[in-house]
C-alpha cells in the first residue's frame, strides 16, 4: 500500500514546504490517520506510543486551520486563538520549537508559558497579542486569574500527554482551563492511555471524538533493542561509566534528583562531560543543559523520570536505566527517548541481584522479552554495545559538563570577584584594614573624616602634655594598651599618668595614687 503524502492528506502547499524544510517529507502512521479528521475540524482522540509523531499530528491542523478558515481580524491583546497544554516545561519548550516553523510560514506568532521564570516577558507577549499559546497549566491559571489572558477566543485546544498530566495531578487544573474555552471550538487530546481520569476529560470536553490508535497503549517500539545487565553493587559504578563512554548521545535515567546531579558530576570528573536535568534546576539551568546536550557540547544527559517525556532530541543511540523504574509505564516512556521516528536505538536496564525479581516482573508488564546477563564493565556484551570510547575530556573550570564551574574574575580591583583574603586590590582612601579585611567608609567624605580624626588626636595629645603625662598621642586605632608605673609610657602603652587615643577619643588621665 502506497503511503500518502502530506498534500494527499489535505496539507496546503506552504505548509508542505515548511515541513520539507524541517526534513519531514512523509507522514508517520498517526499523522496519516488523524490529519483528514483534524483538518476537517473534528474533535480527535489520538493514542500512540512515545516517539510516534504525535506532535506534528496536532501542530499541522492547529496552524493550518488558524491560518486559513479560522483566520480573520487583527491580533488582539490577551486573546490567543490556539492553545496547547503540556505537563512539563521541557515538553512545552520543544512543542513550541516544532510549531514555530509552521506558524512562521503562516505569519502567526507562538509563545511558551510556564512557571519557574519571571512572568514579565509572558505578560508582554500577551499585551503585544499572540496567536498560539503553548502552556503548562499552573502558570496559565495564574495569568488567567490576574486577567492578563482570556481564553474566550480560543478556536482550537490541544491537550498533549494527557496521561502524564494525570500522573502529575494536573487534571483538575486542566479541567478548569478547558471550561474557560468556547464549547464550539475544536479540541484534540493525545494520550498513551485513557485511565487515571483521562477518560473523564474526554467525555466532558470532546464532542463525538474520532479515535485513532496506531499501536496498543503501551506497546514497545520495534526498532528498539533491550538489554538487561545484572551486576554486583561494587562493580556497578564502573559499568555505568563504561556505558556512558561511547561516541553517540545517550541518556542515563536515575530515580532521584540527588543521584542525577551526583552522577553527572562524577562522569564529568572522569573525563566524560555530562549534564543533569531534574526538577531542582532553575529554568535557565535546564535550558542551558538541554541546549548543551542538543548541540553536542556534551553527549551524556543524566535525567530523572520528570524529564522522561520532555526530552525530544534526535539521534539518541542509547538509554540507560541506572536503576530500574518503579513501574512499566515509566520504563516505556524513558526508553522512548531513543528509536524515535523510525530510527533504531538500544535500551539497557542495570539491576542488582536483589532487584532481579521486581525488574523481571516490570519487564513482563511492559511486554519486553529479554534475558538477563551477568556482566562487568569489561564484558564482551558491554564492549559490543558501547563500541569505541569517546576521547577523554579533561575537567577544567568553564569546560563542558556539570561540576566545571565557570572561571571567576579575581583580585586587582577588577570586577566583582572576591578572594579568600577579602576584596581584591589595595584599600582606597577612607578604608581601614581590620584583620586583613578592608572596611568600606560609608560617611561619603573619607578625607574630611580622616582630617577630623587627626585634629581630635592632636588635641588629646596637647591635653595630656599639659597635665604632665607622658606618652604619644595618636596611637593606632584599635591598638592594644597596657598599664605600667606612674609617669612612664611608650608608644602603644599607657600608665597611671597617661592615656592613648582610642576609638572614642582621648582617655582621661588618672591621678597618681599616694
Amino acid at each position: 500500500m502506497t503511503t500518502p503524502s502530506f498534500a494527499d492528506l489535505g496539507v496546503t502547499p506552504r505548509f508542505v514546504d515548511a515541513l520539507a524544510s524541517m526534513d519531514r517529507t512523509s507522514p508517520f502512521p498517526i499523522q496519516a490517520d488523524t490529519l483528514p479528521d483534524s483538518l476537517a475540524g473534528r474533535d480527535v482522540l489520538g493514542r500512540g506510543k512515545t516517539g510516534s509523531g504525535k506532535t506534528l499530528a496536532f501542530a499541522i491542523p492547529l496552524v493550518q486551520r488558524l491560518a486559513n478558515e479560522l483566520a480573520g481580524g487583527n491580533r488582539r491583546k490577551g486573546l490567543p486563538l490556539g492553545l496547547v497544554l503540556a505537563p512539563t516545561r521541557e515538553l512545552a519548550t520543544q512543542l513550541t520549537a516544532t510549531i514555530k516553523p509552521l506558524a512562521d510560514a503562516a505569519g502567526l506568532t507562538v509563545t511558551t508559558i510556564f512557571g519557574g521564570v519571571s512572568q514579565r516577558p509572558q505578560e508582554q507577549a500577551f499585551r503585544d497579542g499572540v496567536d498560539i499559546v503553548v502552556a503548562c497549566p499552573g502558570r496559565l491559571e495564574d495569568l488567567m486569574s490576574q486577567k492578563i489572558v482570556s481564553l474566550e477566543a480560543i478556536d482550537i485546544t490541544v491537550i498533549d500527554e494527557a496521561d502524564h498530566m494525570a500522573d502529575l495531578g494536573f487534571l483538575p487544573g486542566v479541567t478548569r482551563i478547558l471550561s474557560k474555552t468556547p464549547t464550539q471550538g475544536q479540541r484534540m487530546l493525545f494520550s498513551a492511555t485513557l485511565d487515571r481520569g483521562v477518560d473523564v476529560l474526554v467525555k466532558k470536553f470532546l464532542t463525538e471524538p474520532v479515535l485513532h490508535s496506531v499501536d496498543e497503549a503501551h506497546s514497545p517500539v520495534a526498532a528498539m533493542t533491550h538489554h538487561l545487565f545484572e551486576v554486583d553493587a561494587d562493580r556497578k559504578q564502573a559499568l555505568i561509566k563504561r556505558l556512558a563512554s561511547g561516541l553517540g548521545r545517550r541518556i542515563l535515567f536515575t530515580r532521584t534528583k540527588h543521584q542525577a546531579k551526583k552522577l553527572a558530576k562524577q562522569l564529568t570528573a572522569a573525563g566524560i562531560p555530562a549534564v543533569d536535568l531534574h526538577g531542582n534546576l532553575s529554568q535557565n539551568a535546564r535550558d542551558r543543559n538541554l541546549a548543551a546536550f542538543s548541540d553536542g557540547s556534551v553527549r551524556v544527559l543524566v535525567a530523572t523520570d520528570v524529564a522522561a517525556r520532555g526530552v525530544h532530541v534526535d539521534a539518541i543511540e542509547l538509554v540507560v536505566h541506572v536503576d530500574p523504574p518503579m513501574e512499566h509505564k515509566a520504563y516505556l516512556h524513558r526508553s522512548g527517548r531513543t528509536a524515535r521516528a523510525g530510527s533504531e536505538g538500544d535500551v539497557v536496564t542495570v539491576m542488582l541481584p536483589t532487584q532481579r525479581k521486581d525488574t523481571l516482573a516490570l519487564l513482563r508488564k511492559a511486554a519486553i522479552k529479554v534475558e538477563a546477563q551477568a556482566v562487568g564493565a569489561d564484558s564482551a556484551s558491554v564492549e559490543a554495545l558501547v563500541g569505541a570510547e569517546a576521547p577523554y575530556v579533561k575537567p577544567v573550570p568553564g569546560g563542558p559538563g556539570s561540576g566545571n564551574a565557570p572561571v571567576q574574575q579575581q583580585g586587582g580591583g577588577q570586577g566583582r570577584g572576591r578572594s579568600r583574603g577579602g576584596r581584591g586590590g589595595s584599600a582606597p582612601a577612607g578604608r581601614a584594614d581590620h584583620g586583613g579585611r578592608q572596611r568600606r567608609d560609608r560617611s561619603g567624605r573619607p578625607e574630611a573624616k580622616a582630617a577630623r580624626r587627626q585634629r581630635d588626636e592632636n588635641r588629646a595629645g596637647a591635653a595630656q602634655g599639659a597635665r604632665g603625662g607622658s606618652g604619644r598621642a595618636g596611637a593606632p586605632r584599635g591598638g592594644q594598651r597596657s598599664y605600667g608605673t606612674a609617669g612612664q609610657g611608650s608608644a602603644g602603652q599607657g600608665s597611671a599618668g597617661q592615656g592613648s587615643a582610642g576609638r572614642r577619643g582621648p582617655r582621661r588621665a588618672q591621678r597618681p595614687q599616694g
